[in-house]
């Protein structure tokens, strides 16, 4: 390596550091808060906690009821999960086959991307009711079992795959069923991890399918909690930065673990072709 290419490198490597450290500044900073309580106005702010302690996250813990707050998103994140793998895959793989009017189809799903959920609430709302799904975990889980964004990742994944493995495959005699659970869903780890990824952290972060849809308060949220909770202790600040750190952290776990695999997921037949 030439000194003109290491200085290249080192430069690169330092303006990466730079965009991260700016980045990561703000949830430094709220957990910061949460663990000291001090007065964010302060100036000159310091820089490193003073005196950190958890009495803000207890005061969380037991002020409101948090755990049923957490075991509810955990339970609606899980259900939409679990809808988002199988019926993306299904639908994915669906649209890798050869059939008239496939292109219409793809044409339909791509611009149903540019309707926001706030347009087709309303109906969503009415369909749950019929459906008698209201104030129930698989009510709060339903608009969020299926998005065409990961059924499109799906896809792209499952036509990277080789087709002569397909073709061994139902010259073996395997259904079409068979060959996604036994050929493509092995296949197609990165895939999976991204849906994991986006459709948890989605279901985690959703707030106002839920505030619609739920009438007793012990099937809310932690978004929800989190606005209850704010009401309830408006004036103190390590409190409330306490409560944002728990919210963030299960997403945050959920990608660092399924990092690697995420992101080859997104570029997946990106180079195809």
């Amino acid at each position: 390596m030439t000194r003109r290419a290491r200085i290249l490198l080192v430069l690169r490597h330092a303006i990466l550091v730079a965009i991260a450290v700016a980045m990561l500044t703000p949830f430094y900073w709220v957990l910061k808060t949460a663990l000291t309580g001090e007065n964010i106005y302060a100036y000159p702010p310091s820089i490193l906690p003073v005196h950190p302690h958890l009495y803000n996250f207890v005061d969380v813990w037991y002020l409101i009821p948090f755990p049923r707050y957490l075991l509810n998103s955990i339970i609606v994140s899980l259900l939409s999960v679990a809808g988002n793998l199988v019926l993306n895959s299904i639908a994915a793989y669906a649209l890798t086959l050869p059939f008239r009017g496939r292109r219409v189809v793809l044409l339909l799903l791509l611009s149903c991307t540019l309707v926001p959920f706030q347009a087709t609430i309303i109906p969503a709302y009415l369909i749950t009711a019929r459906l008698g799904l209201l104030n129930s975990y698989l009510g709060l889980a339903l608009p969020l079992m299926s998005t065409i964004v990961c059924i499109f990742i799906f896809k792209a994944t499952f036509e990277s795959v080789p087709r002569s493995l397909i073709d061994a495959a139902r010259i073996d005699g395997l259904g079409d069923l068979r060959i996604l659970t036994r050929v493509l869903l092995p296949l197609s780890t990165p895939a999976i991890a991204t849906n994991v990824v986006l459709a948890f952290i989605w279901s985690w972060n959703n707030f106002l399918w839920p505030l619609i849809i739920t009438r007793d308060a012990n099937m809310q949220t932690l978004p929800l909690g989190l606005a209850r909770f704010l009401s309830y202790m408006e004036d103190t600040t390590g409190a409330l930065y306490a409560f944002v750190c728990m919210v963030l952290a299960p997403g945050l776990l959920v990608f660092l673990m399924a990092q690697s695999s995420f992101m080859r997921g997104l570029t997946a037949g990106a180079t195809k072709g």
